[in-house]
């Protein structure tokens, strides 16, 4: 299973689980799987694939801020843990339980 989690401070604290073969958006409309309300956050920001428990994708569906990946912005990669996963003004740990 993947974990994400907030990990900002200033931010309301939330951890979001995917399980192997599972695929969730993120965004701030009630329409996503994942709500973030972040500023900057698009209504569907990005999508989670977990294709497996080692391997986890995500891509940016158009957003208008973009998403980043240990601050790099990217249109779509792989993660692992540890890695840090901006999506506006928030930041999501990646891990493993």
């Amino acid at each position: 299973m993947w974990t994400l989690r907030c990990i900002q401070p200033e931010a309301e604290p939330q951890t979001f689980r995917l399980t192997a073969g599972s695929v969730k958006t993120i965004g701030r409309a009630t329409r996503a799987d994942f709500i973030l309300d972040a500023p900057l956050v698009s209504r569907v920001h990005c999508r989670l694939t977990a294709h497996s428990t080692t391997r986890l994708e995500v891509q940016d569906l158009g957003s208008t801020n973009g998403t980043y990946v240990n601050g790099q912005r990217i249109t779509r990669t792989e993660l692992k843990a540890g890695d840090k996963l901006g999506i506006g003004r928030a930041e999501l740990e990646i891990g493993t339980d």
